[in-house]
């Protein structure tokens, strides 16, 4: 009765059974509102004093992103005592996060001269050691379930970075964004009270709805920069397929409501894929920029279920660096 694990489950519990009604990420985003507009109306005047401008923004937006999930990983995570069955494979899940973003972060400032150790002052030599120091017990501290949990988070880490300063070529900042974001979505899935998220999986429809929302804008990204428009298919053939392809996205949206299951999130994301990549593949010409405006949307989405508006307001930002245009009438061909 008097467990440490059954004390810490039980007060999770009786906090999330409260938040069920009003779940918390959604009221931050509410009371965040006054920042989004000030942002639309105010967010490049800000940005032109930090030195961002429509020509670097979408290299400095997407690696701010990347950094930040990578810290939020690291420090916002919960207890593992929280989780309601040890066997679990969170940890090669964050490590997994840690490793992509880690390689994103390393291949965009391959060109950045980091400090040099070797005829260093004793005091910078001092200074370089201390700060790669606590970067790396933060890391470690992130994952102390077991014995193997920092060494593990660590690895991935310094391997991930290693790699991406190695690496020939930086990774596609749009790409390698959604994937960190889908990659830290589907974790949150798989243990929301590890993230803070949910109710020991019970998740209210706001949840599910954002969930939603983002594996669609995600297929959507993915199918718009890498399906070309042909016109080849049929119009017949393409009517009676998307009809198919509809049904079976919408029996995977209504299977993962009644399951909130990863496997099935994975799948609803894949369906929606194919759906999307049936719609590019059958007109002529994509609208302007529609990938980015998407993308755009996705850090919105992903800035409110991490209860970080600073992302939130880097979508803003981008938004509105973006040629303006009626986004319900470019993308409604994808459905």
């Amino acid at each position: 009765m008097f467990e440490s694990s059954m004390i810490v489950q039980s007060a999770i519990s009786a906090f999330n059974n409260a938040a069920l009604s009003a779940p918390a990420f959604f009221w931050w985003a509410v009371l965040a509102l006054p920042l989004f507009v000030m942002v639309y109306f105010c967010g490049n005047d800000f940005a032109a004093r930090i030195g961002w401008n429509s020509r670097n923004i979408k290299s400095r937006v997407t690696l701010s992103t990347v950094v930040l999930t990578l810290v939020w990983v690291v420090l916002f995570s919960g207890n593992y005592e929280v989780l309601r069955d040890n066997a679990t494979v969170l940890p090669f899940m964050v490590a997994a996060i840690i490793f992509v973003a880690s390689v994103f972060i390393g291949s965009n400032l391959k060109h950045f001269n980091l400090p040099r150790f070797r005829g260093a002052s004793r005091a910078k030599k001092w200074t370089i050691i201390g700060v790669w120091a606590l970067i790396l017990i933060a890391v470690g501290m992130s994952d102390v379930h077991t014995w193997w949990g920092p060494i593990l988070q660590i690895g991935a880490f310094v391997v991930g970075l290693c790699i991406g300063r190695w690496a020939r070529n930086e990774m596609r900042p749009i790409a390698g964004t959604a994937l960190v974001i889908l990659a830290t979505t589907v974790a949150i899935l798989m243990q929301p009270e590890f993230f803070r998220f949910g109710q020991l999986g019970a998740l209210t429809g706001l949840h599910l709805i954002f969930l939603i929302f983002i594996s669609a804008v995600v297929a959507a990204i993915v199918a718009l920069r890498n399906i070309e428009p042909t016109g080849l298919l049929r119009q017949s053939a393409f009517i009676k397929l998307k009809w198919l392809v509809r049904f079976v996205s919408l029996l995977c949206i209504g299977l993962f409501v009644l399951t909130e299951s990863v496997p099935i999130f994975i799948g609803m994301t894949a369906m929606f894929f194919v759906l999307f990549a049936m719609s590019i593949k059958h007109v002529q010409k994509l609208p302007e920029k529609i990938d980015e405006k998407m993308f755009a949307v996705l850090l919105m989405a992903f800035g409110i279920i991490t209860t970080m508006p600073v992302i939130t307001a880097m979508g803003i930002l981008y938004w509105i660096n973006l040629p303006s245009a009626d986004l319900w009438q470019q993308v409604k061909f994808l459905l």
